[in-house]
């Protein structure tokens, strides 16, 4: 078997090394990579000729073949169907499909039929490999994923505006202590390969950064875990940078820190979030420091889950069992430490993610927003948005493109009660024209101020000036009989109607296809004709799917003629 599959892959390399050429101009959305497996295994179990591909041999290729030998599940549910899409197209475009193969648009239509078939067994693949992950290898008390059904269920999160935040990030002790460790250190101070600085600069260090020189008989570098974690934290934050020749040194604008611009702070801020890591306890034992490794995760996630807040003598318990179930080493690592939250609180206070009041431990505002961060990291979803009052127009319209209708409704109503009609038609509107590129933004930015009837006619006159909007301004103006408004033309229709196959080519193939069916061929035809002229920013590209999916020739045809008219502009 190995043999045969070597002459096969001998064949098939140089027409797979042309359609990755041919890929790159004409289908540059799918990854031809994904390609060589299928290609490979249809030569081996269905056709000795390379240009023979049957509707039958292409099921049985993809979901009998494929899901036994695909190597990357997700990369395949993503990909594989519109990379073979491309390769076939490519075998029909240069003549190398055979005559006794059937039709390109035959073997599109079977991709289609077996679509949501190939993606369900990739996603069965997936499912048996994270099961096979976690029975291999167990997190530490920080793993996320342990939690993420009890994260999907949890309510709304509202996060606080960003001004908000970043006034508290501008409090955090740590970043102080870190900017001014990075200020000592200076632009070329030379480090040393056994401790990064000698005693005498280690005491330097403690007193630029205010913390007390600790009592020890031995190497002062060696009992002074915070000073050291404070300097990874301003590695992190990029205050301070490698050097050449052994060097280390501050970075240029260190020194302005606070800064004043909100989203330079939160940019920061965001960069030492992952040092949430250091507030773990650090024991003489490697093997029972590693036994409580990801404590300070742990709390965080545990205070997001109870809404915010817990006793810290709760939190304990729950942690010190959940070391114990997790580590053999649990319990002792648990018992060494002393008091194991203590350093965690400390480093989470000192970067400003929480505070005690009493015996209770409290996530700030801006700690709610770096757990949503880590989670996201982690590739766990959890239902966090911004805070009405302080959710922009651009942001509103972005989540409610994810949400389900009666979600997005919602949404809408509560930002709209907090604005004047008029103002919210404003508003909306300049969101839509920030990206000429952004159909669905567009849509139903035109949507929701339609709703609003007259108070939204100086919002619709003002976007008249804007090529993206005006086909809806004019429509909009024309429905509320605005005087002196202009007529919509027949551009502005044909504007709209590439949005439309905008939108529905970024919901997938099949649905696309099938708003092309919806209008029938003639009408599609009578389009290509006119539709290549408009400045749209996607005009190009859809003519380009529309030569690839469309199952009449004659369109498909129609469609590359057009293209290569608007490529000729």
């Amino acid at each position: 078997m190995t043999d045969r599959i070597e002459v096969a892959a001998t064949e098939l390399r140089p027409l797979l090394e042309e359609f990755i050429m041919w890929a790159r101009a004409n289908a540059p959305g799918s990854d031809p990579e994904l390609v060589g497996p299928a290609a490979l295994w249809h030569r081996l179990a269905f056709s000795q000729d390379l240009g023979t591909w049957k509707r039958a041999d292409l099921r049985n290729l993809l979901l009998d073949r494929m899901p036994k030998v695909v190597e990357d599940p997700d990369a395949a549910a993503d990909g594989m169907l519109p990379a073979v899409d491309a390769y076939l197209t490519f075998l029909s475009q240069t003549g190398r499909l055979n005559k006794g193969s059937d039709s390109l648009s035959d073997l599109q239509a079977e991709l289609d039929d077996v679509e949501d078939e190939f993606v369900d067994l990739m996603e069965e693949l997936l499912d048996d490999t994270e099961g096979d992950d976690e029975e291999g290898e167990a997190g530490d008390l920080g793993d996320f994923e342990l939690f993420a059904d009890e994260l999907a269920e949890l309510d709304t999160i509202r996060l606080r505006p960003d001004s908000e935040l970043a006034e508290a990030a501008r409090r955090a002790p740590l970043i102080a202590k870190a900017r001014d460790l990075a200020v000592w250190v200076g632009s070329g101070r030379k480090v040393g390969e056994d401790t990064l600085l000698t005693d005498a600069e280690v005491e330097e260090a403690l007193t630029a950064v205010g913390l007390p020189r600790p009592e020890t008989e031995g190497p002062i570098a060696e009992a002074v875990p915070q000073l050291w974690n404070i300097w990874n934290l301003a590695v992190d934050l990029e205050f301070l940078e490698p050097g050449e020749a052994g060097t280390v040194a501050v970075q240029d604008d260190t020194a302005e820190w606070p800064f004043d611009d909100d989203e330079d702070v939160l940019d920061a801020w965001m960069l030492g979030l992952h040092s949430v890591d250091y507030g773990d306890p650090e024991l003489e034992d490697d093997d029972l420091t590693m036994a409580l490794a990801g404590l300070t995760r742990g709390m965080l996630i545990r205070l997001l889950l109870a809404g915010g807040s817990r006793e810290r003598a709760d939190l304990a318990r729950d942690l010190s069992e959940a070391a114990s179930d997790l580590d053999e080493l649990g319990s002792d690592a648990w018992e060494a430490a002393g008091d194991p939250l203590a350093p965690a609180i400390d480093w989470l206070i000192g970067y400003g993610m929480v505070e005690l009041d009493g015996d209770t431990v409290r996530l700030t505002p801006l700690g709610t927003e770096g757990v949503v961060h880590l989670i996201d990291d982690a590739d766990i979803e959890v239902d966090a948005r911004p805070a009405i009052e302080s959710m922009s127009a651009h942001e509103l319209l972005a989540l409610s493109a994810e949400l389900p209708e009666e979600e997005a409704d919602a949404e809408f109503a509560a930002w709209m009660q907090l604005r004047e009609p008029g103002k919210a038609a404003e508003e909306l509107l300049d969101a839509a024209a920030e990206d000429d590129s952004d159909a669905l933004i567009r849509v139903q930015a035109a949507s929701v101020v339609g709703t609003l009837g007259e108070a939204a006619v100086p919002a619709w006159q003002a976007a008249l000036k804007q090529p993206s909007l005006r086909p809806y301004a004019a429509t909009h103006l024309s429905q509320l009989e605005v005087e002196g408004a202009p007529e919509p033309t027949q551009d502005d229709t044909h504007w709209l109607i590439l949005d439309m196959w905008t939108i529905s080519a970024g919901l997938g193939r099949s649905e696309f296809v099938s708003s092309l069916r919806d209008i029938g061929p003639e009408m599609v035809n009578n389009l290509l004709e006119v539709i290549w002229k408009i400045p749209h920013a996607h005009v190009e590209e859809l003519l380009d799917l529309i030569s690839q999916v469309h199952p009449d020739k004659q369109v498909a045809k129609a469609a590359r003629r057009a293209l290569f008219k608007a490529r000729s502009v």
